[in-house]
């Protein structure tokens, strides 16, 4: 049995950054994600400007040391509730380790995090044809009544 470990990204570790930046590309080269290749500029960009964001939350999973996958989550603020939540922005798991736990493993991971700081909440997007979407059922996250929709307007 293959034993899967959750760890906090210190995003001033080169292994685990490049590991990061691996799992982030090969999500992105999904079609489930950008059905390209991170762009060169934002390889370069992005942990710089992830040391930047407060409330950053990225995780790494290894399955028998290897990486397997990431959570990368922002803390953000409910009005509602006067208290802080998590947003999972990625949750994207190698092709050679799906099936395996690694999804559901970040998951709970998250959600631990998240009761031990006191959010209120934990918050995804999903896309309306991602396989994921049973996996969050699983874990009980659900659509909302009402039912709401992430928007996106480009600015670039």
């Amino acid at each position: 049995m293959s034993k899967i470990s959750i760890e906090r990204v210190d995003l001033s570790d080169r292994e685990q950054t490049e590991a990061l930046l691996e799992l982030l590309d090969a999500y992105a080269r999904d079609p489930m994600g950008l059905n390209e290749p991170l762009g060169e500029e934002v390889r370069e960009r992005l942990i710089p400007e992830l040391k930047k964001v407060p409330g950053t939350l990225c995780l790494l999973a290894r399955v028998d040391g290897k990486p397997a996958g990431i959570a990368n989550c922002f803390y953000g603020f409910s009005t509602f509730y006067a208290k802080k939540l998590i947003n999972i922005h990625d949750l994207a798991v190698s092709p050679d380790f799906r099936g395996k736990g690694v999804g559901g493993a970040l998951l709970k991971a998250v959600e631990e995090r998240a009761a031990e700081t006191g959010c209120c909440r934990v918050t995804l997007e999903v896309r309306e044809d991602n396989r994921a979407r049973n996996l969050y059922e699983r874990f009980g996250y659900e659509y909302g009544e009402p039912t709401m929709f992430f928007m996106t307007k480009e600015l670039e």
